[in-house]
């Protein structure tokens, strides 16, 4: 959508910009030590977000160790004195350690950079609850289920409405190559009881109204040479294009240094919106293996065998973007994307925040005056890019939300009666029961 200036948003701008002065602390110096640590690794997959995820939980912990405001997500982690600093540098080092070996001598030396910088001597006792809160969540997440050796293979099928492998290009196809990292449907969650606990229902029948409204919408908006898409849609599209794990982690930065005064409240941010998006990630993986939706590059062009004669095949269609290896239905992004924001109302206390979504490359940015706006973009994005039915961007926007207020509801709760950081609110307990299927007709729904 178009974000308009608003009066009240302008206001709540002001106040923030004059009441906040814009800075760093270690909690964002360390997630850009992340974010650098995963790069220098190889593209970052979107289960690198196990990895943010188990850093800021680490960072999170290691504060409270000293700050004792909000609760700890690992048990027994030991009270104590010291430099925040220095626990929060020190957990984040040592997962960053644990998961990625090969940089070890490059992450101590950007650590021990860090420690004379900030004048933390080596023996402080925030040092030690870092390393315990480091030591404690990576062996809550030993054997959880990710990067399994051999990995998994999951091919799909080649029925009409199934999934199929989508890493080709418009000439010849080469050997197709199993889906992404099929285990992260089913590896252990962090905050959730499992990923079905908050699963997604059923898409609509590939013969209902709202699959039909959806393929000619996302067949003419999504078309690489579309010449409906707008300006405006195909900016949204080429923003949106870019890696969620690393948006919203570059963004989560941005809003660090507008809004937060206190280490322990960007980290709990942190933690608690990548815990979130992980969960919810892992909750669209399973969904996308149970369901096994096609993608509309492969509905398009098979359209004209697919049962329904209100959906025109074309066997050349291209989207405007490559589309990713892995079956439509959730879409990640809206899951992950859904998770951030309501994350973000909550800890905040209301939606209208003024923030900027930090794309790649500098001056890459787009402002919004509330969450919720955003997440409307990333929703219209994936059709803009060819990539996804709406149905599926809706689907997982909602179990993202979801995923997010069961995390609030029972994660790094507060030990003293904090509200949220702007407003004081309360949120009414979830029904986590399963929605009723997404789009479909009254006629032709599963008995």
């Amino acid at each position: 959508m178009t974000v308009v200036l608003r009066l009240v948003g302008v206001f709540v701008c002001f106040f923030l910009a004059s009441a906040v002065p814009a800075r760093a602390d270690v909690v964002t110096d360390w997630n850009l030590t992340t974010n650098d640590t995963i790069l220098t690794a190889g593209p970052a997959a979107p289960a690198r977000l196990i990895d943010f995820a188990m850093v800021h939980i680490a960072m999170h912990d290691a504060v409270q160790a000293i700050q004792h405001r909000y609760e700890t997500y690992a048990s027994g982690i030991a009270r104590t004195s010291g430099s925040e600093i220095g626990a929060a540098a020190k957990a984040a080092r040592d997962v960053l350690v644990n998961r990625f070996p090969p940089q070890t001598a490059a992450l101590d030396a950007r650590y021990q950079a860090y420690l004379t910088a900030h004048q933390i001597a080596g023996n402080d006792p925030g040092i030690a609850a870092g390393a315990q809160a480091a030591a404690a969540i990576i062996e809550i997440c030993r054997n959880d289920g990710s990067y399994p050796v051999p990995s998994p293979v999951f091919m799909g099928g080649s029925g009409i409405g199934e999934w199929r492998p989508t890493s080709f290009t418009t000439t010849t196809p080469p050997e197709p190559i199993s889906m992404t990292t099929p285990w992260m449907g089913t590896m252990r969650t962090f905050a959730v009881r499992h990923q079905s606990h908050m699963f997604a229902a059923q898409p609509p029948r590939i013969t209902s109204s709202r699959y039909t409204a959806d393929y000619n919408e996302v067949k003419e908006l999504g078309r690489n040479t579309s010449s409906t898409r707008t300006p405006e849609q195909t900016a949204i599209a080429v923003f949106y294009s870019d890696n969620a794990v690393l948006y919203w982690n570059r963004t989560l930065r941005g809003i660090t240094d507008r809004n937060l005064r206190d280490i322990g409240d960007s980290a709990r941010m942190f933690a608690l919106v990548n815990m979130a998006m992980a969960d919810a990630l892992m909750t669209s993986w399973l969904a996308k293996t149970q369901y096994n939706l096609w993608r509309p590059i492969t509905a398009i062009q098979l359209g004209n065998s697919d049962g329904n004669g209100e959906t025109e095949g074309d066997p050349s269609w291209q989207p405007f973007i490559a589309t990713p290896n892995y079956p439509d239905y959730t879409s990640g992004a809206n899951s992950l994307s859904g998770a951030a924001t309501e994350m973000l109302r909550m800890f905040f206390g209301t939606d209208r925040v003024p923030f900027s979504m930090i794309g790649a490359g500098t001056g890459n940015v787009r402002d919004y005056l509330a969450f919720s706006e955003a997440a409307d973009d990333v929703v219209d994005a994936r059709v803009y890019e060819g990539i996804h039915f709406r149905f599926a961007d809706e689907a997982g926007r909602e179990c993202g939300m979801r995923v997010a207020r069961w995390v609030f509801k029972y994660f790094l709760r507060s030990d003293t009666g904090e509200g949220p950081i702007l407003l004081a609110g309360e949120y009414e307990d979830e029904d986590f029961t399963a929605p009723e299927a997404v789009g479909q007709d009254d006629d032709d729904a599963e008995r």
